[in-house]
């Protein structure tokens, strides 16, 4: 077959026909002359070509191809000796594989576009065996006419492999082969490629082996490989399958900042399975960020008042002395900063993107929110000391801007929006200096706040599980040694606030009070308790009728249970799952069951006392 697909002088008689005119005239010819066995309708799958549809057909031809293996042992050797690393270490292994087995590879392509293979053969020469490489058409022709005399030449008309093309990119687009070009210099090699892990072989070994090649040096020193995005099903998305999400739409829905937050997440080599639920809860981060910012915005001082500015400087977090000084939230928040700056850095260092995501998240969430604006509250709002309230909004501006900048590669946009809100911003965020390291923490002030949430968690569930209103403040007796009533004493306001404790009767006793019958004792840990009445949170006489009711519904019901699983019939007929999803749901009962009783003969016991 010829390359316009006519057959050629090989074909005898239907030499120069089309391909398509051929098989039908050979079938006739074949039916003519008897030599056709039987005609049947076969089904077969017919190659077309991806962009213009025709029909492909299979042809040997000359093709240009590379020899690999000395190229492959250079790019072995530089990961082997430490000089390239890749990460995760694991698809060291696959390098590996692919270069020890590796074969020639077949560089041109039949394209209408491309680098041209660098060949160029003699005009009127219908052998291709005589030909001529070259950087340019000039240095072509100068070499065959000092070989063949006055000719001319033409190009091959094939175009090298794309991945060869894109082999040449860490040093064809600065400047080589000009070694002495002012861009090649100052940026090749580079530090650090980052790349789907789908394309070590295709792309990355290839940089590799043609960067050693041209230049002597291997391209970067870090390979970064992250994982695939999939749809929520972890299929691979195609326009066949419908399910590609598109992430212009993604981003009018989430957010830039959601989605780019979500991704960096599953990062590492692991592919990503995108799925909606993920976006909504990073979206919903996005917002608590933004609402973060506005509470510590509208609790700064005015930018006029430069006294309460002044004092705000001050502070300076970063010296151990000024540290010890400050009120145990404000020393614990600030402890945990700067753990975390060190941890984060770490992490950044060793490319582990997705774990500085979840640590600044947690922090920022778990803590900063959570816990530290809340408890600031105590000090904003209802301190009478102006000089309480302005070491709040210290550390609120001192932690925000660093949790700010941390974040910054993962959410640039709403990063970037609120800094520039913050006062006496002097440069973007995107050019600020990266939080320092090794700075000072006191561990004892740590675990001792970690006494005081443990506490505020212990009187919260209480209040849950007596489902006292959320606007009901009761009182407390809070029970401990003299260290831990000493410091727990000192934070009575940001107790009182996050417990929602009755400020006025709050005490701080070294033993139980003689009410403690009638209390709800709870053990926080670490010699800490405490004590709240159940007068304050319940009606008790309500809450016992309540109980009893509530105890004989789920009475009948474990009895129903247990009665099913003592049916042999049940048992022994009905679906393995099903028994078993029965006897989980029975113990789940009789435990409780054992609560509610428990509950009920305390309150009952409180009753008695009481009267």
């Amino acid at each position: 077959m010829n390359k316009d697909g006519t057959l050629n002088e090989v074909a005898g008689l239907y030499c120069g026909l089309d391909r398509f005119e051929a098989r039908k005239k050979l079938w006739t010819d074949l039916e003519e002359t008897g030599l056709a066995a039987k005609k049947e309708p076969h089904t077969l799958r017919v190659p077309r070509s991806q962009r213009g549809g025709e029909i492909i057909e299979p042809l040997v031809s000359k093709q240009w191809f590379v020899t690999m293996e000395p190229l492959a042992e250079k790019a072995l050797k530089v990961v082997e000796s430490g000089e390239l690393t890749i990460m995760p270490e694991r698809f060291e292994k696959i390098y590996n594989h692919w270069l020890l087995n590796i074969k020639d590879w077949c560089i041109s392509r039949q394209l209408w576009w491309g680098h041209r293979i660098p060949v160029w053969y003699i005009e009127g020469k219908d052998c291709e065996e005589d030909y001529i490489v070259a950087r340019s058409a000039e240095e072509a022709l100068d070499k065959a006419r000092e070989k063949y005399g006055n000719v001319d030449i033409y190009q091959d008309p094939d175009v090298l492999d794309t991945w060869f093309s894109s082999a040449l990119w860490p040093f064809s687009t600065l400047g080589w082969p000009d070694a002495s070009a002012e861009d090649f210099k100052n940026f090749y090699p580079t530090t650090v490629l980052e790349t789907g892990h789908d394309i070590l072989f295709f792309w990355v070994a290839r940089m590799v082996m043609m960067g050693i090649e041209f230049t002597g040096t291997v391209p970067f020193s870090n390979v970064y490989l992250h994982g695939l995005i999939r749809d929520a099903q972890g299929r691979k998305m195609s326009k066949t399958l419908g399910n590609v999400i598109d992430p212009i739409d993604t981003i009018k829905e989430y957010g830039t900042d959601a989605l780019r937050f979500t991704i960096a997440l599953g990062t590492a080599g692991q592919d990503l399975n995108l799925s909606m639920e993920r976006l909504t809860a990073n979206k919903a981060f996005t917002n608590k960020l933004w609402n973060a910012g506005k509470f510590v915005l509208q609790n700064l001082p005015s930018q006029s008042d430069n006294s309460a500015w002044e004092t705000l400087s001050s502070y300076k977090f970063d010296l151990e002395e000024s540290l010890l000084k400050l009120p145990l939230p404000e020393c614990w928040v600030v402890s945990k900063l700067h753990m975390l700056v060190d941890t984060v850095t770490t992490s950044y260092d060793k490319y582990f993107f997705g774990d500085v995501g979840r640590e600044i998240y947690n922090f920022f969430w778990g803590d900063f929110a959570d816990w530290y604006i809340e408890a600031s509250k105590a000090r904003l709002y209802q301190s009478e000391g102006q000089s309480v309230a302005s070491i709040a909004q210290a550390v609120l501006l001192y932690v925000f801007e660093n949790i700010l900048t941390m974040l910054h590669p993962f959410m640039p946009f709403v990063t970037e929006e609120l800094w520039q809100a913050l006062p006496n911003r002097k440069e973007a965020l995107i050019v600020s200096c990266w939080p320092r390291t090794s700075l000072p923490r006191d561990v004892n002030s740590v675990k001792r706040f970690e006494n005081l949430q443990a506490l505020t968690r212990a009187i919260r569930n209480a209040r849950s599980e007596y489902s006292v209103e959320p606007a009901r403040r009761i009182s407390a007796s809070i029970v401990a040694n003299s260290e831990v009533r000493q410091y727990v004493a000192n934070e009575k306001e940001v107790l009182a606030l996050l417990s929602r404790l009755d400020l006025q009767n709050v005490h701080f006793v070294e033993s139980a009070p003689g009410d403690a019958n009638q209390s709800v004792h709870l053990v926080a840990g670490e010699g800490l308790e405490a004590y709240l009445p159940l007068a304050d949170m319940v009606d008790v006489s309500s809450e016992v009728e309540r109980l009893t009711k509530r105890l004989m519904k789920m009475q009948a019901e474990y009895d129903a249970l247990v009665a099913r699983l003592k049916s042999s019939n049940f048992v022994e007929k009905a679906p393995e799952e099903i028994v078993r999803g029965v006897r989980e749901k029975a113990a789940e009962t009789e435990e409780k069951l054992t609560l509610t009783k428990n509950r009920l003969d305390f309150l009952k016991s409180t009753v008695l006392v009481s009267k």
